[in-house]
Parts: C-alpha cells; structure tokens; sequence
C-alpha cells in the first residue's frame, strides 16, 4: 500500500470518525463541567450519563481500534501519521480527563449518592480505564521500536487513567446502598467488582501501588455489602487471582533475589535493588494477608486455596528453591508463609478445603511432595486447638459413600510423606522443636514429621483412634520402607505411652511386638506366647517377623525351644518325604524363625548346638544346580547362609566347606541380590575363623574367587557391600593369601584400595546429583507400585512341581557321597580355572600343568572304571 493511499484513507477516517463522532460526543464530554452544576443529583443519570456515556465507550474503543490498525505505519518519516496519533492519543486523554471532570462533580455533593443516580458512570469508566491500560501493557510490543515517538503521551495517557480509577474508588466509598436496594444496584455493584478484578490482571506489572489499592478496594467492598453480593460474586475467581497475584509477587521478589546474589553484592542493605526487594516483599506481605482477610469474609467454597502449599516451593528446604542469599529468603518466607499459617487456622473448619486436601484422588507433581507433606503437618499441629468438628472432619475420613471420598490427615501425611523420595534422599533439613535451654536444630523429614505427628497422637481423643490404627497399619505393610519405618515409629509411640491394655491390644491384632518399654510385665509376654505358641506352625508367619531380645528371659527361652523342636520336626519330616520340593516352603518359614532366634542376645549354648545341626544337616542336600534355578531353594541358601554367617565360630570345617562349594558353583550375576547379601554377609564373617589346613585347598581358593567375582558386579549397589565384606574380611582374617588371590588385577586393586582409604575416585555436581536422584526416584516409585499390584503370592516355580527324575532326591548314601565329592571337585577346578585363566600374571608355574595332566588321567581311569561296571 502506497503512502498516498495510507494518507488518504487515514484522511477519510478522520474526516468520517473524528468529525463526526467526535466532535458530537466529546464537546459534551468537555463542556461537562459547565452544564453539569446545572444538573440536580437525580438528574445527571437520565440527564448526561445515560446518554452520552455509552456514546463515550463507543468512541473510545474506535480510537484504540484505529491505533491499532495504523501503527504499523508509523515511522519518523511518516510525519502525517506520526501527527494523527498523537492527535488520537491527545483525545484520549481528553477523554479520561473529561471523565474525571464528572466523577470530581458528583463526589462534590453534599447529600449522599446512591448508585442509582449514576449508575451508567461506574460501568462506563471501567470498561474505558480496562482498555486504557491494557493498551499501555501492550504498548512496548505495539509500537516497538516507534514508542519513543508517543511514550509522553502514553505517559500521560496512564497517569490520567491512574487518577480515574482513584477517583472512582473514592467515589465508591462514598456511596451506601440502602436494605431496600434494587436489583439492578446489586447487579451493578458485582459488575464494578468484577471489573475490577479483570483490571487487576492488567495492571499486576504496570504498577504496584494502583495494584495494591485496587485489591484493597475489591476486599472492601466485598465485605462492606457482604449481604448484598455474597451469592453474586465470583469468589473462586477472586481467591484464585489473589493467589497468582501472591505467586506473582513472590516470583519478583526470588528474582531480585538472585540478581543481588549473582552480582556479590556484600553490603545487600544499600543497594537499589534490596530496596526494590523490599517494595516486592511489602506487596508479597499485603497479598497474603488480603488472602488471610479475605477468607475470614466469605467462609464458602474455597477449595482453590488449597493451592497455596505451593509457597513453600520457592524456600529452603524444597529442592526446587532457587539459590539466594539466606537473610533474603527469610525475610520473604517471613511474609509470605506466616499469613498463610494464620490463613491456615481459619479453613480447617471449612469442609471443601479439608476435601481438597485429603482428596485422594488428587496426584500433585513431584515438586509439590514436600509443601504438600509440610501443609498437612502443620495442620497436625493446630488439630488439638479445634472444636470436635473440625477434629473429625481431619481425622476420621470419609466415613460414608455418599460422602466425597477423603482420607484421614493421618493417611494422607504417610502417604505424602512416602512420596518425599528426593527429599529424603538428599537430604533435606527442618527446623526442630525448640527445646528449653538448647539452640533450635535442624532435623530430617523423617524426625521433622515423626515428631509432630506423636505429638498429635499425644492428645487425639480415644474416639479416633481407629482410623489412625488403619492408617498405620496400612503405612507399615506398604511397599517403602522409610514410610514402614515412619508408621512403626509413631505406632511405638502410641503403644509405648499409651495403656499396657491398648498396647497388648495391638500387638494382638498385628502380631508384631513393639520395644520392651511399652509394658514391662512379665504377664504380658507370657501370655502373648499363650496366645500364639511357637510350637504351632500356623504361628511362624508372627515369630518370624519379632524383635526377640524385646522378650522377658521366660518366654525367650520357651520361644527358642519350642521353634528349635519345631524345625526339628519339619526337618525329620522332610526328609522322610524324600526333599520334595513342595515342602521347600514349609522349611523356610522354619528357617525364617530359626534366624530370628540368632538375633538375640548371649545365645544358650543349646540354641547354639540344635542350630548348628539344623544347618548342617541341610547344607549336605544343597546343590548349586538345583539352587540355581528354583527360587525357593534360593530363599533356602540365603538363610542358611545368615544363619551360618551367625554361628560361623561354631560351624563344623566340613559345614564349611559344603556351603563355600555351593556358593562357588553358582553362576553370581544371575543370582537375586537378596541371595548375594547373605553371601556377603556369610563370606564376611569367614575371617572370624580359621579354616583348618585340612580344607584350605577347598575353602581359600574359592573365597578369593567369589570375592574376585563379586568385585565385578554391574550392579553399584551391590558393588558396595561387596566391598564393605571384603574390607571386613581382610581386617580380621589369618589367610592373608586369599587377598592377594582376589586382588588379580589393577581394576579391582583400584576399587579396595578407594573404598579402604575413602578416597573418591569422581566428585559429583550437586546438580548432577539431584538429576541422578530424580531418576532413581520414577525407577523406585514404579517398582514400589509393581510391588503393591503383583499378587501376594510370589512368582515361583510351583510348589506342586516334583523334582525331575535326575535330581538326587531319593539318592542312597553312596549317592550322595558320589554327588558331594563331585561337587567339590568342580567347585575347586573353577576357582582355579579363575586364578590360571587367561589376563592373569604371572603365568602358572610347570608343575601346575604337571599336576593337572595327573588329574586328567585320573578321571579318564574314573570314567574307564565306571562303564567297566555292570
């Protein structure tokens, strides 16, 4: 489009528009200052305003249209264009000016003004003044790199609509509404609050003062005609702008934060930008606590404000907090989370919000874990303080279907608490109870939440007490242990300082014994013990999981000789049947409670003895091939190898010898890790024992090679303990040897001699830390969910199946001497098929090869002399 053309139609325009309307609407606009004094107050409405202000409206949206559509234009060449919309930013603010003229003249009558008489002046300047200044917060983007050319006007333009909207709020205070008002007042008056909300969205970043004073007039009016507009106004609205607002504000003040912080600002008091750090602060600190007076007003429906748990996102400890200087961050969280405690307090009565938050279909991101988990900690905290109702509503649940599902406070922080994974595992600090005398400390979330919650517990009425026995239990057979440990804890609590009645009670219902110190009387054990006697198998699922030392010396001893009779029984009867693998089950819950007994203190001598025949006995059946392969036998050999581990000082050379053999024929990286614990923790406590010259050759060569296996695992976890049982081993064996045997190469020397000094080999960014934490904890939450989903019952071979016709079941004694000697000689080629195999150094020496060519034409003679046999 040429320039001539532009010209012409910006000409016709002004011709057709400006000469039109605006020399008709405005001249009465500009002259009202005249004949307005010649109006009575109930004439102005039907008078002028009715009339011309509509006009007005109209008119002014043409202006901002027409800009709009020929800024583009716009160049300091363009001197034609560059004039018009100046001229169109001129009337404009003449226009406000004008509307000014009006509202100073009404609030110049003495008599009261009722919104009748000028109902058409409120509506009509918001909708002029929401224009104003969203033109002017569009304004650097619409002119670009031309607002140099107008930013006086624009300037003039906002402080004119500035002075407006100050003048209409004036205006506003000074009008009351009668009990007999019109619905059409009361309509008019949620229409200028509304209004005036949208307007707050404008002009949340043009200016913080007029922001300010606007949502102050918004709560004010509000309140003032509660009984009026209670069922009218957007509340949901408002409480949600306050919210973004308050993010908004809080946002600002964190990145101001930073900027002091990345500039080394030492003296941060005396620099402009602490000051407007301040001035952020100061409108962080109106906002929350415009909230906290805003839900004192309307107590309906504000389930939206259970979004502001998220504050705590911006401040230590979240992990999400950005770095500041740690005075800054205080200050603001000073501001913003103390209100929003207040704030707290007034909506727990308030059924919606308790819903909102207790939802337990509500899945927050990752990020909120921890604001959410400390939001219903605190709410634990001002539990005691509440009427029953409130206390019920938190504590009790949904208790009915119709009713909108809720979880107790007591669920919901377990369950928060379980989803903290990040947060525990980098870790994160809390403050601490502050204790007489002491300076306040920092806790972990662990401590930070168990505390509070025993505190709750420490004044819950008995009548709530079920639903946080279920939330309890629940917690303790889920699949995280941290959230199991948390639940058992708080459960010690409530058994240890509870009633010896309610603490028996307890451990009937979940067989599970608490500390020692939750009841002292000897009665109590003794008749747990009659309750569930040891002796009836049915009870081994209860004795496998209990603390035994927790027991008086009474029931320890009738517990130990009444599970030791017991796996003796189990074990003649196995054997009876022939090892039928479905009888492989029934001899690990025996097992289960036979380490049980190990983890008591000062063991009898005869607990000792029928434990270590038990274990010998069973080791001599065990065969790598079969373990190998069948999960059972495998839970089978990682408690026998606890047990062993146990009673190692005890444990006959040949015992020995068969269970290392055992371990050596297993192929290590397809063994589950719980298998390889035990075999650590059993090859470990090998260096407490001296193993007889008689079995050095079996035993010491097929350590070196497990441990030297062991060194290479994948997996880092596992690579630890590994590690851990080496170093313990090496520090108090005799058989120095079976180190350097297992130390064959640089590789491996590296990684003992880090782990043994604590040297770190790579130092990791805590940035790239949490990365790696975050990653670790979607892996731990998916399997911890395939955990709870899969079926109680593991997935195994089944215990039906019989074992095939090779496998030595049924074997006489020659036959298993055949299957042991066998057994042995293929462990102990393989440990020195280990030490000699290729990347070795140095290379064997002659008579190795010598020795090995004697053993060949051994077995060649053995294999002769066998098919020689009838």
């Amino acid at each position: 489009m040429s320039q001539v053309t532009l010209l012409d139609e910006v000409s016709q325009w002004n011709q057709e528009t400006c000469q039109q309307e605006l020399k008709t609407v405005l001249p009465k606009l500009h002259t009202s200052n005249s004949f307005l004094p010649h109006l009575s107050l109930s004439e102005l409405e039907t008078g002028c305003f009715s009339t011309v202000l509509p006009k007005v409206v109209k008119v002014f949206a043409s202006l901002l249209e027409e800009i709009g559509k020929q800024i583009g234009g716009l160049s300091s060449q363009n001197t034609e264009l560059h004039v018009l919309l100046r001229n169109i930013l001129k009337m404009m603010v003449q226009t406000l000016e004008s509307l000014s003229g009006c509202v100073r003249h009404v609030c110049s009558f003495v008599e009261s003004v009722s919104f009748h008489a000028i109902r058409s002046l409120p509506s009509c300047i918001l909708r002029v003044l929401k224009d104003t200044f969203q033109h002017c917060k569009d304004s650097e983007v619409m002119y670009s790199g031309r607002l140099s050319m107008v930013g006086d006007l624009l300037q003039g333009l906002f402080k004119e609509a500035y002075s407006l909207q100050k003048g209409l709020m004036e205006l506003m205070d000074k009008i009351n509404l009668e009990d007999t008002a019109s619905e059409e007042e009361v309509s008019d008056i949620v229409t200028v609050i509304h209004s005036l909300l949208d307007i707050c969205s404008i002009i949340s970043r043009l200016d913080i003062a007029l922001h300010a004073n606007t949502w102050k007039f918004i709560v004010k009016q509000s309140v003032k005609y509660q009984s009026f507009v209670e069922d009218r106004l957007h509340h949901t609205d408002i409480a949600f702008s306050l919210c973004e607002d308050l993010c908004t504000s809080v946002q600002n003040c964190l990145e101001l934060a930073q900027q002091i912080q990345q500039a080394g600002l030492q003296e941060i008091v005396h620099c402009p930008e602490y000051k407007l750090f301040q001035k952020a602060t100061k409108m962080c600190r109106f906002f929350a606590n415009t909230l906290v007076h805003y839900t004192k007003f309307k107590q309906h429906d504000f389930k939206i404000l259970s979004k502001f748990h998220i504050f705590p996102l911006s401040f230590p400890p979240s992990v999400c907090a950005p770095s500041v200087p740690s005075a800054l961050s205080e200050e603001l969280r000073v501001a913003v989370l103390v209100p929003m405690h207040a704030m707290l307090t007034q909506l727990l009565s308030f059924q919606p919000f308790a819903e909102s938050v207790l939802d337990p279909d509500h899945k927050c991101s990752t990020e909120c874990c921890l604001p959410q988990c400390l939001l219903l900690v605190s709410v634990l905290g001002k539990l005691s303080s509440q009427p029953e109702e409130a206390l019920q509503l938190w504590s009790d649940g949904s208790q009915f279907s119709e009713e909108t599902p809720r979880w107790s406070v007591f669920e919901a922080v377990l369950h928060s608490f379980r989803r903290c994974m990040l947060e525990r595992a980098v870790p994160v600090w809390l403050p601490g109870v502050m204790l007489r005398g002491q300076a306040q400390g920092r806790v972990s979330l662990h401590q930070y939440v168990c505390v509070h919650m025993c505190a709750c517990v420490a004044v819950l009425p008995t009548q709530h007490f079920a639903p946080l026995e279920r939330s309890l239990l629940a917690a303790v057979l889920q699949a995280d242990t941290q959230t199991a440990v948390l639940a058992t804890d708080v459960w010690c609590f409530l058994a240890r300082y509870g009633t010896a009645e309610l603490c028996f009670h307890h451990v009937l219902l979940i067989a599970h014994l608490v500390s020692g110190e939750c009841a002292g009387n000897v009665t109590f054990f003794v008749e747990f013990v009659e309750r569930f006697p040891p002796a009836q198998e049915e009870n081994l699922c209860v004795w496998r999981h209990t603390l035994l030392r927790c027991l008086c010396t009474e029931a320890r001893m009738r517990v130990e000789e009444e599970v030791l009779a017991r796996a003796s029984v189990v074990l003649q009867e196995l054997q009876n049947s022939g090892y039928r693998m479905g009888d492989i089950q029934r001899l690990n819950r025996i097992l289960g409670c036979v380490l049980m007994l190990m983890g008591g203190s000062n063991l009898q001598a005869e607990c000792v003895g029928s434990s270590v025949k038990i274990i010998s006995q069973l080791w001599s059946r065990m065969s790598s091939n079969q373990v190998q392969v069948h999960p059972p036998l495998q839970c089978t050999v990682k408690l026998l190898l606890s047990i062993s581990a146990v009673l190692i000082k005890s444990v006959e050379p040949h015992v020995i010898v068969q269970a290392v053999s055992c371990l050596s024929g297993l192929t290590i990286q397809k063994c589950p890790d719980d298998l390889l614990l035990a075999a650590l923790e059993f090859l470990g406590s090998l260096g407490k024992v001296f193993i007889s010259p008689s079995i050095q050759c079996q035993v010491l060569p097929r350590i070196s090679g497990l441990f030297n296996g062991l060194l290479t695992h994948p997996s880092w976890l596992i690579l630890h303990h590994v590690l851990e049982a080496f170093g313990l081993f090496a520090e108090i064996t005799n058989h120095e040897e079976v180190i350097s045997q297992t130390l064959t190469s640089e590789e491996i020397k590296t990684k003992v001699l880090n782990y043994l000094s604590k040297t770190v080999s790579h130092q990791e960014s805590e940035e790239a830390r949490l990365e790696r934490l975050k990653e670790w904890r979607s892996i731990i939450e998916k399997h911890c969910e395939q955990m709870e989903c899969e079926d109680n019952s593991p997935v195994h071979t089944p215990l039906t199946e019989e074992p095939c016709p090779k496998r030595a079941r049924q074997e006489t004694k020659v036959e298993e001497e055949y299957e042991r000697y066998l057994q042995t000689a293929e462990s102990a080629l393989k440990a020195l098929q280990a030490i000699v195999g290729p990347g070795h150094n140095p290379s064997p020496p002659q008579w190795v090869k010598t020795r090995l060519e004697v053993l060949q034409s051994l077995i060649s003679q053995i294999n002769t002399t066998t098919v020689e046999q009838p």
